[in-house]
Parts: C-alpha cells; sequence; structure tokens
C-alpha cells in the first residue's frame, strides 16, 4: 500500500511539469508544442481575425451607407457584408482567449458579438429611448445577431425594413452596433499583430493558462456551442427546456443557421487537423496526439465519428429554414443534434485524458 501511494503522489506531483496518462506514462515528451501553436497563429489564428476584420470594416461601411441613404440597394448590400462578416466570425469565434477574452466586466469576444438569442425587446426599447450602451450587461441587445434582426424580416420583406428605419434613432442604433463590433475586433486584431503572438507561441507549456490549454479548451467549448447552442437549444434538448423552441436558432431572422453551422464545423475541422482556410495542412491536435501512447486509435475513433457526423450534416436539407424544419420535419436535424453529442467524448475527455490538459469550463450538460 505504501509503495502504490507513493507512486500516485510522485504521478501528482510532476501532473503539471511533464504530464501524466492514467498508466502514469510520461506524454507529449517528443512533441513540440511550439511548432502547433506558431502553425496555428500563423496559419489559422491571425489570418481568421484578419479576414473577419476586412469583413467587419466592409459591413461599417455598409451600415453607415444605408443609414444615410436607406435605398433597397443599400439594403441588399447591407444584408449581404452582414452575411461575409458573419461567415469570417464562424473562423474566429473558437479563439476566444488572450486579447478576445474576459477582462474586468467585459466577457469574451464570442458574448459579446456573438449572443443568440437576442432580446427585441431591450433592442426596440434602447431605439425608442435612444439609450444605446454597449458597455452593459445585455449582452443580448448588441454584436452580429442584433444587426441581423434590424437588417433581416422572416417574410423578406424589404419593404417592411426600409419602413422601420423612417425613424433616425434606428439608423443612429444600426451604426453604433456595427461600429461597436468593428471597436472589439479591431483591439483583438491589433493586439495579435503586435505582442500578443510571440507571448502565445512562446507559453507553450500544458498548464492551466498556457497557450496550448487556452487552445485546446476553447476549441472544445466552440465544438460544444454547436452541439449545445446551435443545434440543442431550438430542438429543447437543453437542461430545464420541456419543448422545441425553434425561434431560438442562430441566424432566425436571416434564414442561414444551416450556413452558419456548416462554416462552424469547418473550422472547428480546420483547427483539430492544423489546416488553414485554404487547405494549407500544419501541425495541430491530430499531430499532437499521434506522438501520445494511445492517440493513434483515438485519432482513427475520432475521424470515423467525424465522417459521421458531417454525413449528418449533409442529410439536413438546404430548405426550408432550420427553424421550420424543427417545426415541422425535425428528424434530420436531431439526428445530427444525436451525432454531435456521440461525438463529444473524443474532442473532450479522452482527447483530454491522452493530452493531459485540464478541461476548465463547464457546459453545464454534465459532458
Amino acid at each position: 500500500m505504501k509503495k502504490r501511494f507513493s507512486y500516485v503522489f510522485l504521478c501528482i506531483g510532476v501532473f503539471t511539469l511533464l504530464g501524466c496518462t492514467d498508466a502514469g506514462t510520461e506524454i507529449g515528451s517528443s512533441f513540440e508544442r511550439r511548432q502547433m501553436l506558431e502553425n496555428m497563429a500563423q496559419n489559422l489564428i491571425v489570418p481568421a481575425y484578419q479576414d473577419l476584420q476586412r469583413s467587419v470594416n466592409n459591413l461599417k461601411t455598409s451600415a453607415d451607407n444605408f443609414a444615410q441613404n436607406p435605398t433597397g440597394r443599400n439594403l441588399t448590400d447591407l444584408q449581404t457584408a452582414w452575411e461575409e462578416a458573419y461567415i469570417q466570425w464562424q473562423y474566429a469565434n473558437a479563439y476566444n482567449f488572450g486579447p478576445a477574452g474576459e477582462e474586468g466586466i467585459r466577457k469574451g469576444l464570442i458574448e459579446e458579438i456573438g449572443t443568440f438569442p437576442v432580446s427585441t425587446t431591450k433592442i426596440e426599447n434602447t431605439i425608442t429611448n435612444n439609450n444605446a450602451n454597449f458597455n452593459d450587461f445585455n449582452r443580448d441587445a448588441r454584436g452580429f445577431l442584433t444587426l441581423e434582426y434590424l437588417i433581416f424580416d422572416l417574410n423578406n420583406d424589404d419593404a417592411a425594413i426600409l419602413s422601420k428605419f423612417s425613424s433616425q434613432n434606428r439608423k443612429v442604433f444600426l451604426q453604433a452596433v456595427a461600429s461597436d463590433i468593428k471597436t472589439r475586433v479591431d483591439a483583438v486584431v491589433a493586439a495579435w499583430n503586435t505582442s500578443y503572438r510571440e507571448q502565445f507561441v512562446s507559453n507553450t507549456g500544458t498548464d492551466v493558462g498556457s497557450s496550448t490549454a487556452q487552445l485546446y479548451n476553447e476549441f472544445v467549448k466552440s465544438f460544444e456551442s454547436i452541439k449545445n447552442f446551435k443545434a440543442g437549444l431550438p430542438l429543447g434538448r437543453r437542461p430545464g427546456q420541456l419543448q422545441a423552441e425553434p425561434t431560438r436558432v442562430e441566424a432566425y431572422y436571416s434564414g442561414k443557421s444551416r450556413q452558419m453551422m456548416v462554416e462552424h464545423l469547418k473550422a472547428i475541422e480546420n483547427i483539430w487537423y492544423g489546416r488553414s482556410k485554404s487547405g494549407q495542412d500544419g501541425v495541430g491536435f491530430k499531430e499532437y496526439l499521434a506522438s501520445v501512447e494511445g492517440g493513434a486509435a483515438l485519432i482513427t475513433a475520432t475521424e470515423a465519428q467525424w465522417a459521421v457526423v458531417m454525413n449528418s450534416l449533409n442529410a439536413v436539407p438546404q430548405t426550408p429554414r432550420i427553424a421550420i424544419q424543427i417545426q415541422n420535419t425535425p428528424a434530420a436535424f436531431d439526428n445530427l443534434h444525436t451525432e454531435l453529442q456521440r461525438h463529444t467524448r473524443f474532442f473532450k475527455s479522452d482527447m483530454s485524458s491522452l493530452l493531459g490538459i485540464a478541461i476548465t469550463f463547464s457546459s453545464g450538460d454534465g459532458d
């Protein structure tokens, strides 16, 4: 008994320095985490934020043009700019740490500009009172999905949208929301372009707060946001829900829920493979797993289940919009949620165990 206690104590003592599997085997000792972090920064993270910044700049310009001259043509341009920017956001929203992380009352970037569903009551009250404040706790009344509510109509009735923008307060609020998104994205890009990049690639440990741990945790959290909020929430699968709530899909007003989920899943896949958006392969979590005992088997199992997830996604019809599918023909979307649920263990518990990286967030569903 004394010998066993000594062994366990030794393993716990060195865990944060070296990392141990359940069997006590040192893991990841030959893997160059700096190489993975450099690839992630150079080929995935910085390009994702730069693409987002370019598209957000265009979005801000389009919002200003529309506010100054609310014509049908300018509304179409604004809707197109929103769609492009929100697609780019799908490739950046997993990097919610460092300059995109929490600080003081500021939450992570994903909560500040990506919260859904939005509160139409808060939005309309803010417009009526002309008292926009983007430094409060009303994150469901700002960001991309608030813009979406303002510029899309569930019945594609652009005339109805244009009529609402006879209000000067509405024009002012539209510009303010777009400006707030731009300010927040600009700050994150500026940090990555200066000091934070070197800080990220040089922090090569696996302890809590290290770059690898932050990247891994946000990767898993981003994957789970698809399962829990983009699929589970509108399907009524979240704790405490008694029925489906189709109006709580992402991108409810534009009807682009499926499209955004496709892009988001591509982004998750790219991170796991260490692959750029253009398809350039690099060092990612797959290579990290391949360097540890048991990693090859987990890679095989992960890729097999991921193929099932993508087949399930492809089986979800492109029309009608997801909210209507949930109401009338939910089987395909429900099956996608089931396969995402089955995949969770591969990205989360199994991968965390083999790499010796602690999960430091709670998804609230026991996974």
